[in-house]
């Protein structure tokens, strides 16, 4: 049978489909095993809704996942844990980490609301740094531990530690792994950890070719050289593999990634279905 893969949420939808977009992400994965709700958005009512809209329901929610902490990714939790409060959910063990942005000389928190804290600690929570297989053949990535490459970071994120404000080192990141008999699908929330560090991890980890790349890549604020060099090892090392790309990967980044590997990339907004 075919998993699917269902993009809920997204800065952009599919025309005419009548769903709402918001800047967050939030991809519901269908499988034999059971379903699976990979970040909530940015807001229960637009999560709420699009799960409406495409027949989707909190109840038949047979475990969440986390990618990391933000409220884009994060926003809509408790659309689900209110009426499936037992869920299994899944996550990094620094899940919990306060995360701020600096703006103006002012830190404003962008990582989980107050309000998901009590419902999220009575879910069935199952935190790890290590990867960890959630249904059969899908997996969490665990903490992408060797960054040699860029990161998908800002220089406005920052995390309070007993020394101080610090630059958030975004060790929450993480991406899903489903496991199919031809290669890989790597799953990403939004790559806070760096998209190639994050194909690199998947490589060592799961030791096998990656085929389809699905989600938000965090391209949007990368420099012309940076882009150029992710191009070309995409076309170096990932020849064969099809990328369906939303959320932060950014318009010049898609742009250049649609000119350099044509029909291979594709966009994917709220509304759209991959079947895998």
């Amino acid at each position: 049978m075919a998993i699917k893969i269902i993009c809920v949420i997204d800065n952009a939808v599919k025309e005419q489909s009548g769903l709402l977009g918001e800047h967050g992400l939030s991809f519901w994965i269908e499988t034999d095993h059971g379903n699976l709700l990979f970040d909530t958005g940015q807001s229960e009512a637009v999560l709420a809704h699009n799960m409406k809209m495409l027949g989707l329901h909190p109840e038949d929610v047979d475990a969440l996942a986390l990618s990391h902490a933000h409220y884009d990714h994060t926003g809509g939790l408790n659309s689900i844990l209110s009426k499936n409060p037992g869920v299994a959910l899944y996550a990094h063990t620094d899940i919990f980490q306060a995360r701020y942005s600096l703006r103006h000389g002012k830190y404003t928190s962008i990582g989980l609301e107050e309000k998901h804290i009590e419902p999220m600690q009575k879910a069935n929570l199952q935190l790890s740094d290590q990867p960890l297989e959630i249904l059969p053949g899908l997996w969490m990535t665990g903490e992408i531990t060797e960054r040699p490459e860029p990161q998908g970071s800002s220089a406005h994120h920052f995390i309070r530690t007993p020394e101080g404000w610090q630059h958030d080192p975004y060790r929450d990141d993480i991406s899903l792994v489903l496991k199919r008999k031809q290669g890989l699908v790597v799953i990403c929330g939004c790559c806070h950890a760096g998209i190639l560090n994050t194909l690199q991890h998947v490589k060592r980890v799961f030791h096998e070719p990656v085929l389809t790349i699905v989600g938000g890549t965090h391209l949007v604020g990368a420099d012309e050289a940076y882009l150029e060099h992710v191009v070309s090892v995409f076309q170096a090392d990932y020849a064969q593999t099809d990328f369906y790309l939303n959320h932060c990967t950014g318009d010049s980044a898609f742009q250049l990634l649609l000119s350099r590997l044509g029909s291979r990339v594709k966009s994917f907004p709220a509304g759209s279905v991959l079947e895998v």
